[in-house]
């Protein structure tokens, strides 16, 4: 098993669990990736999820050059087979957290753009290296880079292929924090459990109304906003929040269960 999910206190960690080999992603792998995202999807028990790497060496350095890659080079399948490793097309609202200890490369890297939070190792190291072997990064990469980081920088990493420390992917706009890497898991941990206590439709709202809005013409933006908007006001969750907050009480949100 070279994906390993664990639950607890309503927190997932996926790891993607093959260190001996810079956690690379087989074929297999990207199937259970896929997998473990909906199943963090689907268990109502779960807030927020945690991605990371097992080890210090690396996140993960993308697809499997001995299997994945020639299986995708000799069109054995189409790419969109990982378009849910990928989280393209996500149903997924629920927090992801990415947590880099090592290497992000490639793939690897492509996976930590589909997450909503990110921290890093203080070593650790990004880049692109597609384009030296004639191919480009398809995982979503292509759509969502410009859209998370300025132009310049973006098309830096797409065509030069520069390998960029912690320190330069802060700068960049990939990253939310850079820590000593015994304090990554721990961190993205911390970030998780404080989300777990948040309003579970609230945050849902949001991260699906910032997927969905971003590419509407501005009056339809506001239209569909208000739309979103007028659910979280009207949820169970904002009944009983505002009601907490009236009776200086902390909340107890209906969206995390008893």
């Amino acid at each position: 098993m070279t994906i390993t999910l664990e639950k607890v206190d309503g927190v997932a960690t996926i790891w993607i669990d093959r260190p001996d080999k810079l956690n690379a992603l087989t074929l297999a792998m990207y199937d259970d990736l896929a997998d473990a995202f909906a199943e963090v999807r689907d268990d109502d028990a779960l807030a927020v999820a945690v991605l990371t790497g097992r080890g210090e060496r690396a996140f993960c350095v993308g697809a499997d050059l001995t299997e994945s890659i020639p299986a995708l080079a000799e069109g054995r399948f189409d790419i969109s087979r990982w378009d849910g490793a990928h989280q393209k097309h996500t149903r997924l609202f629920k927090p992801v957290i990415g947590a880099v200890n090592g290497l992000c490369l490639g793939g690897g890297f492509e996976i930590l753009l589909s997450t909503d939070l990110r921290v890093a190792a203080d070593h650790a190291q990004f880049g692109f290296p597609e384009t030296g072997v004639g191919v480009v990064p398809a995982g979503g990469t292509l759509v969502r880079l410009t859209r998370q980081i300025p132009h310049a920088w973006a098309m830096q990493l797409l065509l030069l292929g520069d390998r960029v420390g912690a320190d330069d992917a802060l700068r960049f706009g990939l990253l939310n924090a850079v820590v000593p890497a015994g304090k990554v898991l721990e961190t993205a941990h911390e970030w998780a459990g404080r989300m777990a206590r948040l309003s579970g439709s609230a945050l849902a709202t949001t991260k699906e109304s910032v997927l969905r809005l971003g590419d509407l013409p501005q009056d339809q933006a506001f239209a569909v906003e208000a739309l979103y908007g007028q659910r979280a006001f009207t949820s169970p969750d904002a009944v009983e929040g505002l009601a907490a907050f009236a009776e200086r009480r902390a909340p107890r949100f209906p969206s995390r269960g008893p």
